[in-house]
């Protein structure tokens, strides 16, 4: 296909045209802003590497009763309507890694920010959240931990 013909193909198809253009736009303002939030998304995998290795801080950001049924070993449970970057308990951690983890990976986004705005280096968030570990079929405990 050479750029005449599809040339005359986006102009045969300007829906369709206009479509994708629109998705390539939004998948490139996508990519630019995961570049640039100043946290990174870990996969479960590479979350366990990090307990294990760099003694990550993990914190658990669902309510209590959703911690209760089950959570990853080690978390810490600090629900976000009170999270606040200055603790004690988060404070004490800058010096670490820590990854936060919420029900699917969305609030845990806005709180890294609030980590990277009060001086913590090293913050990321588990991608996909709670479900994602389930879904690596990693494990979780029960109770307060």
């Amino acid at each position: 296909m050479n750029f005449e013909e599809l040339l005359a193909f986006l102009g045969r198809n300007q829906m369709l045209s206009l479509i994708l253009a629109v998705l390539t736009v939004a998948i490139i303002y996508n990519e630019i802003a995961r570049l640039f939030r100043g946290f990174k998304a870990l996969r479960p995998a590479e979350l366990t590497v990090l307990m294990n290795r760099e003694n990550a801080l993990v914190v658990d950001l669902r309510p209590s009763a959703d911690f209760g049924k089950g959570h990853i070993p080690g978390s810490k449970n600090v629900q976000m309507s009170q999270f606040d970057p200055e603790s004690k308990q988060l404070g004490a951690a800058k010096a670490l890694p820590v990854v936060l983890v919420c029900k699917t990976g969305s609030t845990a986004g806005d709180a890294a920010k609030r980590l990277k705005k009060a001086g913590f280096e090293n913050v990321s968030v588990l991608d996909g959240g709670i479900g994602g570990w389930q879904q690596a079929d990693l494990p979780l405990v029960k109770g307060r931990g």
